[in-house]
């Protein structure tokens, strides 16, 4: 492979794991008669055992998350209500807090990777010096058993296109999904159908549901219709529409945690297993108003399932399922604005090429067109995108990932008619980025990606992983890129 003949700028930047970085979550030790036991063993301690055993305990972790009395009270809370658990005198403040730290694990959210970053112009442009921009930039955070979340780094590029990102909080928190959440029947009710869960008991129970509906409004309308006796189809179907309604949530964190101590972590049953890849847009509707949307891949060890998020502040976040026949695969990327009157999005949906999709609604996908195919030697296996399409003059700009021999990923680019782009006008013989002799060895070697660039000026500032491992940054000149894709 010849080496790129774009003047490719690496930037003296690396985003590397830290192990330190980790997370209080619950930890439930087995079913309801084991968590019983271990309630009943720290009852029968002694108070002086009890006040000495806590004392260490808040020693050894009150530096390591910002308010770990009041997540030893949460975990203690969701210890003794799980069903099945027997009823206890009420314990002091003291031996709950003790409890709840029975009931609690740390998570290194980074011990393996820290990778697949996607960059957007941040929401609160003030107080930046002239001629710079502040942006965020999500990454894939993986840790213990290859689970991945996501987390935000902020920084500033400056007028000479130099980036220089803010050190990190020392904390990193999760929030729980709001159970006042409202669900939307009108988007709910065709995903149960596509789900094939829309079976002869489910019209009763969406009867009693009106046009929205919160989680404690659905338990109750399965228990009023629930048959005497032992149904298993009404079993299987109440337990799949409250598995939607859990894959369907919003959260929310405390203004006061800063955006890098924020973290998206899995908390339904279909991302169980990770939360990847995720790709941010700023998008901007046809009224002015600008939002945030990114799509990402749920993952629960069997299957993946895209997701979008959609977000105003990066404090409040609405997580939905995707619907529709062309919801497949990974790698969906939405464009930043609506074209037309249709939301816009590339997809690998066969996981091999670049398809572009159109839907007047963001959340359901039913319309596809074949834009790419593998063209060049450094894509033969596959193409897809390497996040949102990024509008200039000249028409929409969407990097590319290639794969190659020994499965290697390069980075290269398209460029696709403003009005119409499911038609290619150029692209790039050659890859714009390729691994160099620093970026071969990680996680998966041989590989470097993008989730999504960020246009400042004339410059495209890429953030890319390395092998699966850490992130770094590139740039490079956006007339010139343009002109290589030109010259197709």
């Amino acid at each position: 492979m010849n080496a790129p003949t774009l003047n490719v700028t690496r930037l003296p930047v690396r985003l590397a794991a830290d192990a330190r970085r980790v997370i209080a979550r619950p930890f439930l030790p087995g079913n309801a008669a084991r968590i019983s036991a271990i309630i009943g063993r720290v009852l029968a301690l002694t108070d002086e055992e009890v006040s000495s055993m806590l004392s260490t305990v808040l020693s050894d972790y009150r530096t390591r998350h910002k308010d770990i009395r009041g997540i030893f009270r949460q975990n203690y809370a969701m210890a003794t209500a799980q069903p099945g658990v027997g009823a206890q005198a009420a314990p002091s403040d003291e031996r709950r807090l003790l409890l709840g730290a029975y009931f609690t694990s740390e998570y290194s959210l980074e011990s393996v990777a820290l990778f697949n970053p996607s960059m957007v112009r941040h929401p609160d442009q003030n107080g930046v010096p002239l001629g710079a921009a502040r942006f965020i930039v999500s990454l894939r955070a993986c840790g213990e058993g290859h689970i991945s979340s996501i987390e935000f780094r902020t920084g500033v590029v400056d007028a000479a296109h130099a980036v220089t990102f803010d050190a990190p909080s020392p904390f990193a928190l999760t929030a729980r999904p709001d159970d006042d959440a409202l669900y939307d029947k009108a988007s709910y009710v065709p995903k149960l159908v596509e789900m094939k869960a829309h079976r002869q008991w489910a019209e009763p129970v969406l009867a009693l549901l009106d046009n929205e509906f919160t989680m404690s409004d659905l338990k109750y309308a399965i228990d009023r219709c629930r048959p005497h006796g032992t149904d298993t189809s009404f079993t299987e179907l109440a337990d799949n529409m409250i598995w939607l309604a859990h894959s369907n949530y919003q959260l929310e964190f405390s203004p006061d945690i800063p955006l890098s101590a924020r973290v998206i972590f899995p908390v339904s049953e279909n991302e169980s297993r990770g939360i990847e890849d995720a790709r941010f847009v700023r998008f901007t509707h046809g009224d002015g108003r600008v939002c945030y949307y990114a799509t990402y891949t749920a993952y629960n060890g069997f299957r993946v399932l895209p997701q979008l998020i959609e977000t105003d502040d990066f404090r409040h976040f609405k997580i939905n399922t995707l619907n529709g026949r062309c919801v497949q695969n990974k790698g969906m990327a939405l464009f930043p604005r609506k074209i037309g009157s249709d939301f816009v999005m590339a997809s690998r949906l066969d996981g091999e090429n670049i398809y572009l999709l159109r839907s007047d609604n963001v959340h359901f996908w039913n319309e596809s067109k074949l834009v790419r195919e593998p063209k060049y030697p450094w894509e033969f296996v596959q193409v897809g995108n390497c996040g949102s399409p990024i509008e200039t003059k000249d028409g929409w700009l969407l990097l590319t990932h290639g794969v190659g021999p020994m499965r290697q990923y390069w980075i290269g680019a398209l460029l696709l008619d403003l009005e119409d782009p499911s038609r290619v006008i150029g692209d790039l013989r050659e890859p714009m980025l390729m691994p160099n002799a620093d970026e071969r060895d990680g996680y998966v070697p041989n590989v470097v990606y993008s989730c999504g660039a960020m246009l400042h000026d004339d410059r495209l500032i890429v953030p890319y992983a390395i092998s699966d491992s850490y992130s770094s940054i590139a740039t490079v000149s956006l007339s010139e890129l343009l002109s290589a894709l030109r010259e197709r």
